[in-house]
């Protein structure tokens, strides 16, 4: 039943992604009263999503240390930048701006995990990017938000740090603690009784987080436009920069693979939590949009790949 479960949203996640927002505008009343769950939404989506790490995906470290780095440059300094050029070049709204920085300063997506398995891609490279990203977020992503929304806005850095490291690097170590300590055996057990669960938090996340931005959604103006398809040209650009990276740079196929999954996807979730947590409504528009194309483009630049790469291993 729960297998059938995952795999119908497995399946549909590019629908219910999008319905999901909607339910979350219509129901604009309801969500805002569940808001205070969200943050414990998120803490068990992240616990089920680690229960698959060891913490010797760490000395991966060791064999690919450029590799890792360069991953964590580019998710949290060539993105953001390009962004943030991009972004104040078309709108001249500081909100909106902090809102699309937001929106790739975030850590990798442990669903890229999905991805790079089925694209045969280095997996304990992966898991060691997601892992280590993880446990960097709580400063790096203060310190990234800090500079862009300067004096303009009051960040609270004490309390968002604090609120990284409950939602995020708490609920990983305690994943891969009983990992750890059960040797495996819990994570084959009830890891994929959890996952369909994960995957109804996370709907469940976008529906409450969006009833915050409904004021925007519902007033369907050319900015709003301008804003969705910007969100979805980073969206394709994290992709695209990282397959071009992949291919000319790194070059061997399994590394390629890891790198244009870990590069192109986003744990956006968090990011929706810490705009409408910390920020005014507007700056989580951009952010929540980025929910919609993740998945999608996942899928189109598996095929890209897969189409029109061979993999050297072959």
């Amino acid at each position: 039943m729960l297998d059938k479960l995952n795999v119908f949203l497995q399946k549909y996640i590019a629908i219910l992604t999008p319905l999901s927002l909607v339910l979350g505008v219509l129901l604009e009343s309801i969500g805002q009263n569940l808001l205070f769950l969200v943050s414990w939404l998120f803490a068990f989506m992240t616990f089920a999503g680690s229960l698959s790490m060891k913490f010797k995906d760490v000395k991966i470290f060791v064999k690919h240390p450029v590799l890792i780095l360069f991953t964590i440059v580019f998710l949290h300094l060539l993105m953001p930048l390009w962004v943030y050029f991009l972004s104040t070049v078309i709108f001249d709204d500081h909100l909106l701006t902090v809102g699309f920085v937001l929106s790739v300063a975030v850590p990798t997506g442990v669903t890229s995990v999905i991805w790079i398995n089925i694209c045969k891609g280095n997996l304990p490279l992966g898991l060691s990017i997601i892992l280590i990203d993880t446990l960097l977020s709580p400063f790096v992503m203060p310190l990234m938000l800090h500079i862009v929304s300067g004096e303009k806005i009051h960040l609270d850095v004490a309390s968002l740090i604090l609120n990284l490291f409950l939602m995020i690097v708490l609920p990983t170590i305690l994943g891969i603690t009983v990992n750890e300590l059960s040797k495996g055996e819990i994570p084959k057990k009830f890891g994929k009784k959890l996952a369909p669960f994960s995957k109804l938090c996370l709907f469940a996340v976008i529906m409450i987080n969006s009833s915050v931005i409904s004021p925007y959604l519902k007033d369907f103006n050319t900015q709003l436009i301008s804003v969705l398809f910007l969100v979805l040209l980073f969206a394709v650009s994290g992709y695209g920069f990282s397959l071009l990276i992949g291919r000319y740079i790194l070059k061997d196929y399994p590394q390629m693979i890891t790198f244009v999954f870990t590069g192109g996807m986003r744990n956006i979730a968090i990011g929706v939590i810490i705009a409408t947590t910390y920020f005014p409504s507007k700056v989580a528009m951009p952010v929540v949009f980025g929910m919609l194309f993740q998945q999608v483009l996942a899928s189109i630049f598996s095929k890209v790949i897969t189409k029109s790469t061979i993999p050297k291993n072959k």
